[in-house]
């Protein structure tokens, strides 16, 4: 995976970043999401590449080898809030000798990605959020279609049981083919869930986004804060999320000033699923 890129970790201040970088020209970064790591992109980053950016692939605050606050969490979880997650890719951008930069986002990463741009604005050219609404949105829409399908974020909530309950058999719980998503990105996916401190901070991230996240974004809804920068709006057609809402863009133009976007037809894991969509979405999206 990602051959002619290099690797390193940087020191944020509260966390150690492992990141992927490659490529020569405008700066791009990757954002992944749960339960994956910057190995997700590893047939998206080349594309871009070849299309003449420079590529950056963090993993997220406590996911795969990045590592968070010791010795635990913040008891309020901001920790491993998505304004602290924000906070560690703009020092990594600094400490890549990047200042401004456009942004890709996808799950859990959007979530960070669309935090980034409301805190940095003026960090961030173009964004991209993949799968992705404002988690306030979720949770202000919540229906027994929602709670049933989405279940999974109010049981990640709760303090302790799902650690026991998912370490219990990471394997069994993490299921991934490694047909789909590559041997070596399944095989990197596959050792980070069966590690128990990033269990943990994945978890934090979901504990983060009903409490201190949701707070962050009320508060920017109620002083008009919006996404100044373009914004591409993409999701999966074999997901949920147009079931579930309709149209994400009708959502997002209350957010943002400049929105645009499609579905692509994939499942969930766009970047393992439809690499060649996806990277000529965002390249034409950031040289337009």
């Amino acid at each position: 995976m990602f051959e002619g890129f290099e690797t390193r970790h940087v020191e944020t201040g509260e966390a150690s970043v492992f990141v992927r970088y490659g490529g020569d020209g405008p700066p791009v970064v990757l954002l992944h999401g749960h339960p994956r790591t910057s190995a997700t992109w590893h047939r998206v980053a080349p594309l871009l590449v070849d299309r003449g950016f420079t590529v950056v692939c963090p993993d997220l605050r406590g996911y795969g080898r990045s590592r968070g606050p010791a010795p635990a969490p913040a008891p309020d979880h901001s920790a491993h809030s998505k304004r602290a997650v924000a906070g560690d890719v703009v020092a990594v951008m600094r400490a890549l000798g990047h200042e401004r930069f456009a942004l890709v986002g996808h799950d859990r990463g959007a979530a960070v990605a669309f935090r980034l741009v409301l805190d940095h604005p003026g960090a961030v050219e173009r964004v991209a959020l993949i799968d992705c609404l404002p988690i306030s949105e979720h949770l202000a829409r919540i229906t027994p279609e929602f709670a049933t399908q989405w279940w999974h974020w109010f049981f990640f909530a709760q303090p302790d049981t799902p650690e026991r309950v998912i370490n219990a058999d990471p394997d069994a719980w993490y299921r991934g083919d490694p047909r789909v998503m590559g041997r070596e990105n399944h095989d990197e996916f596959r050792e980070a869930t069966r590690d128990p401190e990033v269990v943990r901070a994945m978890l934090e991230d979901y504990r983060a986004g009903l409490t201190v996240d949701r707070r962050h974004e009320e508060e920017d809804r109620a002083a008009g804060t919006r996404v100044r920068c373009p914004a591409l709006i993409l999701w999966s057609l074999r997901d949920d999320l147009e079931q579930l809402y309709g149209d994400p863009l009708r959502i997002w133009r209350d957010w943002a000033t400049d929105v645009r976007g499609h579905g692509i037809d994939s499942g969930h894991h766009v970047a393992e699923e439809a690499p060649q969509d996806l990277a000529a979405a965002l390249a034409d999206f950031f040289t337009a």
